[in-house]
């Protein structure tokens, strides 16, 4: 081999090398600038936070619209009304809550034409609770609902459940298809959370179920210290009512916005029949 050709051949190789070289540092210094760049951010910390036990008051509509019948029937046949259904759902819901949590208290109220006190001792004592949910009954049609009370008694509480480190919860179940709440309250006074379950007719029309979900959407969002939860049902079923009272099983201070919640979610693996059957369609549109 010629002495041109050998000294062409170690200019290339030398000069290959020195490529790789330099390929070589300039992926060490992206790889040291990425280091540094990931050094440099902020490191994100979450704080610690203690969830704090509920006092939770319970606030049943005992108007004559929760006589209305269910699409299911007691023993013996007997109807099964909204009333005999919220019952139930009482009860589960306060033993699923002292079963998380045995330092949560519970009382109870009734709404007529205002709120009255139905048990006021905080308790979490299961027969207590029980005592009071039986004594649950209903009165003649109402004429009107006014919430104010409700909120005054609430935040009387809620000061008292904060000097022992609580939050205060009211969960209202309201019946009434024609007859929107109203209430006077201020609007920077937020002490408690509201959550609402609203049990209704099909709009016809002799009511306005949309109109009185909007109230009751806008007395939520008006008095509610951390996120309160809103869920109706007009079709008539126990099941859903339970599904209803179990979502508000979740704890205040541990919320998204309920927008975001998609829970619960089927454990039955769809089927393309399933997908085709009709859903049972709710005739209220939720507030965005």
């Amino acid at each position: 081999m010629s002495l041109r050709r050998l000294r062409n051949r170690a200019i290339a190789i030398l000069s290959r090398a020195a490529s790789e070289s330099e390929t070589r540092v300039m992926m060490m210094e992206g790889v040291e600038g990425d280091a540094a760049a990931v050094a440099a951010a902020p490191r994100y910390v979450l704080n610690p936070a203690r969830i704090s036990s509920e006092d939770i008051l319970f606030c049943v509509d005992v108007d004559a619209e929760s006589l209305v019948e269910m699409k299911v029937t007691g023993p013996g046949g007997r109807p099964f009304a909204r009333l005999d259904a919220i019952k139930q759902s009482l009860l589960l819901f306060v033993h699923s809550k002292l079963a998380i949590n045995p330092d949560h208290r519970f009382a109870f109220a009734t709404l007529s034409k205002s709120a009255a006190w139905l048990r006021k001792e905080f308790s979490s004592d299961v027969e207590s609770a029980a005592a009071a949910i039986r004594s649950l009954s209903a009165t003649s049609a109402c004429g009107h609902a006014d919430l104010t009370q409700l909120f005054r008694i609430a935040a009387h509480e809620a000061k008292k459940s904060r000097m022992q480190n609580r939050i205060f919860r009211v969960i209202l179940i309201y019946c009434r298809s024609s007859i929107q709440p109203q209430h006077q309250w201020p609007v920077n006074q937020k002490l408690f959370t509201l959550d609402v379950i609203y049990l209704h007719d099909k709009p016809g029309p002799d009511n306005c179920p949309q109109q009185v979900y909007d109230a009751l959407v806008d007395a939520l969002e008006h008095v509610s210290e951390y996120e309160g939860h809103i869920h109706e049902s007009g079709q008539g079923l126990t099941r859903i009512l339970f599904r209803h009272m179990c979502m508000l099983l979740l704890h205040p201070q541990q919320r998204c916005p309920q927008d975001y919640l998609d829970i619960p979610k089927s454990l039955v693996k769809k089927s393309p029949a399933a997908d085709s059957a009709p859903a049972e369609e709710s005739a209220i549109v939720p507030r965005q």
